[in-house]
């Protein structure tokens, strides 16, 4: 039996599954199509204007407004949102960061979509914690911890793969914490990258 597939249903099933960012094995999961099927119906409605493409096998309602975090989750998992992301929301780092920063346990990528840029930096399994399901914008999303995403930052300015940000603000860090997160990296330098951080952060800051 051939199912045929109608564009206003298609929508409006999805947006009451709540699954307004999809791949084309859930679509195909949900209305019971072959994958050729619903590969063409996806690729039509692309053109359309009824979804637009996230990046390979990721699309979403054109008229849906998902949080970022959410789909920053979703489009590349494992992850979380840690780094410079978090760390702006941490108030840790003062300048307002757009891009959507992640860690995964996968390589590292970077998707330019139509909603924003994502990126995701791959640490080691050991280190992959220190997150929790937290609720923002109306979502539930993994989302580091301030000690964890300040300890996933400074892991990468270890590596020389970030660039150290000179106003950092540690009032609210717990430097114990912190540590211990940082361990996980099994870096003697990253331990002596802190102590570094930290002494700076303590000299009386310059009145000009």
């Amino acid at each position: 039996m051939v199912v045929k597939l109608n564009r206003l249903e298609v929508q409006k099933k999805l947006k009451s599954l709540k699954l307004s960012l999809f791949t084309p094995q859930e679509f195909q999961d949900v209305f019971g199509v072959p994958k050729k099927t619903a590969l063409t119906f996806i690729g039509r409605n692309v053109k359309s204007g009824l979804f637009f493409k996230l990046r390979n096998n990721y699309y979403q309602l054109q008229d849906s407004n998902l949080p970022l975090y959410l789909i920053a989750n979703k489009l590349y998992q494992p992850s979380y949102i840690s780094l410079e992301k978090a760390l702006s929301y941490y108030s840790i780092i003062p300048e307002t960061i757009y891009a959507i920063t992640s860690v995964t346990t996968k390589p590292t990528q970077e998707f330019e979509t139509p909603r924003a840029i994502f990126t995701y930096r791959k640490i080691k399994q050991g280190a992959f914690t220190g997150y929790r399901a937290t609720r923002l914008e109306g979502s539930i999303v993994l989302f580091a911890e301030a000690e964890k995403s300040l300890a996933d930052y400074l892991y990468f300015v270890d590596l020389k793969k970030a660039t150290l940000n000179d106003r950092l603000e540690l009032r609210n860090v717990n430097k114990k914490k912190l540590i211990r997160y940082a361990k996980l990296f099994n870096r003697r330098s990253l331990l002596k990258l802190i102590d570094r951080v930290y002494a700076e952060y303590r000299k009386p800051q310059r009145i000009y």
